[in-house]
């Protein structure tokens, strides 16, 4: 373990599973005291509880606030923060529904809206000026592959995952003073993953495998791979939480206003 975030307190969004349990857990290795969050059964909530612990969290939390709604965010966010400072935030809470334009039903597009975008700003602003005080922050937003390039049928997705990189910048310029080299400074950036190893995507290959390959599953990947990501290799969540890891490490200081792909080259098509 580098002891350099050692005691360092993070709250990562949407971090009962898949991408965001991942950066629970390098953050835990990594010592911090982690704060959960998620809407899951109390079994999930427990176990990955439990997985933090034993990677080396000296304390676990959980809360399950509805991120869609910003009266929630608020009773969140007062809760953290009345249990002590907050030096880490990632906001990793998504959601996503597919349909054309002329399809989308308005309530669909101000739910995406509201969870993959707007729970950031609310997070953000509640957050950032006590990392100011004390001179240390670091904001790692998730953002996607696309929030830097489009495909069809993801209007609000893509559309809220642009403006999170644009939220992004905005709080980094604002923050960039703040703090000194030694500190660490307070930072904000976003990582944008491809095709990742979750739930979600192993269940669209698997519809793919079903429809056009008798069900071959590796084939349903490869075919997603060669539409999308020249590396034709997926990400495992775990190598997303590494990079998290590291952009807390006060030796990124200088690191901010970034949107940082893991796509195997995916937007630079």
């Amino acid at each position: 373990m580098n002891h350099a975030l050692q005691g360092r307190r993070a709250l990562v969004t949407g971090s009962l599973q898949g991408i965001g349990h991942a950066i629970a857990l390098a953050l835990a290795q990594e010592g911090c005291h982690i704060v959960l969050h998620g809407l899951g059964s109390p079994a999930l909530q427990e176990e990955a509880r439990q997985a933090v612990l034993a990677a080396g969290a000296p304390s676990a939390t959980v809360y399950t606030h509805d991120v869609s709604d910003a009266t929630q965010i608020a009773r969140l966010m007062a809760e953290v923060l009345a249990e002590g400072p907050l030096d880490i935030l990632v906001n990793n809470a998504g959601i996503q529904h597919v349909a054309p334009i002329a399809e989308m039903p308005d309530a669909m597009w101000d739910k995406i809206i509201a969870v993959d975008l707007s729970s950031s700003f609310h997070t953000m602003k509640a957050a950032m000026p006590g990392m100011a005080e004390r001179g240390y922050g670091r904001v790692v937003n998730i953002s996607s592959a696309h929030g830097l390039v489009a495909s069809v049928n993801k209007a609000p997705y893509v559309a809220a995952k642009f403006g999170l990189i644009g939220l992004s910048k905005v709080a980094a310029l604002e923050y960039a003073a703040v703090g000194n080299r030694d500190l660490g400074g307070v930072t904000v950036n976003c990582i944008c993953p491809g095709l990742t190893e979750t739930a979600i995507l192993m269940a669209q290959a698997k519809d793919r495998a079903d429809a056009s390959f008798g069900g071959d599953l590796d084939a349903g990947m490869r075919e997603f791979l060669k539409e999308k990501q020249p590396s034709m290799r997926t990400s495992k969540p775990a190598e997303i939480g590494q990079l998290v890891a590291w952009l807390c490490h006060p030796i990124a200081h200088n690191i901010t206003g970034t949107a940082i792909p893991i796509d195997g080259g995916w937007t630079s098509q």
